[in-house]
């Protein structure tokens, strides 16, 4: 409390209510950038493209990467490409709009200041998304940030950034993929045969978990819920009615089916090698 002719330190509060959700597209696409970074540049940063949803939420869905110098005591920007890349990318979807920047790295760094200043040009309180790729604490950390004034009185002193809160909504077929890519090291890529065995697992472990839910509440063990009753029922209802020797037939034809496709991705491989090869040799002789 201020008393006498005391000034008390304020931060606004209108930036720190924001919240972020991120598309799993933007992820995979920051990691692909930083994949194929130059060598002799230690991170990648761009922009973010979305737009604000009606409550306040800021929608991440799309970004690029933008090249960049960077020293101790400042970063230069390639504007021009930025404006470019902004450009082209609105006239594909020209409800996208600035939101703010990504880089790769753990956290903020003292650079970053100076690129939030450029994009706080660009549009009003942008979010700075960072994505831990170098698996700091063993895994992909993924934050967002918004900078908040610092002012004494009337007067601005300084800038900090504060963390916001951030989803990540991702579908099971987008989220098998994430756990790969956030794991440290992994021996190799699981196939589609491997996939699939992985996905029974854990469909099995789930039909397990219900009929020990449903067990319970009728032994009288736990209360029931009938949110969670209602949800069982309407999954239950609408699987379709088959025998085991159809639902077997079902599974085995699709099994068969997917193991044509990988035979026939193979052969198509093998032929383009063969192709490939081949031109190869008929251009040096």
């Amino acid at each position: 409390m201020a008393s006498g002719g005391q000034t008390v330190l304020q931060f606004p509060q209108a930036s720190t209510n924001l919240t972020a959700r991120i598309h799993p597209l933007v992820i995979f696409n920051i990691c692909d950038c930083f994949v194929r970074r130059p060598d002799q540049a230690e991170r990648v940063i761009g922009t973010l493209l979305g737009s604000v949803l009606p409550d306040g939420t800021v929608d991440i869905r799309n970004s690029y990467a933008v090249p960049h110098n960077e020293s101790s005591d400042q970063v230069a920007l390639d504007i021009d490409y930025h404006h470019n890349m902004l450009s082209s990318q609105q006239k594909v979807n020209p409800k996208e709009v600035i939101v703010g920047w990504f880089s790769t790295g753990f956290g903020v760094t003292g650079g970053s200041a100076l690129i939030h200043d450029f994009y706080s040009r660009e549009v009003p309180n942008p979010v700075h998304l960072t994505i831990d790729t170098g698996f700091t604490n063993l895994g992909a950390s993924i934050k967002a940030f918004v900078s908040v004034n610092l002012s004494l009185g009337d007067q601005q002193l300084a800038a900090q950034f504060q963390e916001i809160p951030l989803d990540l909504r991702m579908v099971e077929a987008e989220l098998v993929g994430f756990d790969i890519l956030k794991t440290a090291m992994v021996d190799k890529l699981p196939g589609d045969v491997e996939g699939m065995e992985a996905t029974m697992e854990r469909l099995l472990a789930l039909i397990d978990d219900v009929y020990k839910y449903v067990d319970d509440v009728v032994e009288g063990r736990v209360a029931p819920d009938n949110n969670i009753g209602r949800f069982i029922s309407d999954t239950i209802s609408s699987m379709p009615k088959l025998s085991s020797e159809a639902f077997n037939t079902l599974v085995n034809d699709s099994l068969q089916d997917q193991l044509l496709l990988l035979y026939l991705s193979s052969i198509t491989r093998t032929q383009l090698s063969l192709a490939e090869k081949l031109n190869t040799a008929a251009q040096i002789l």
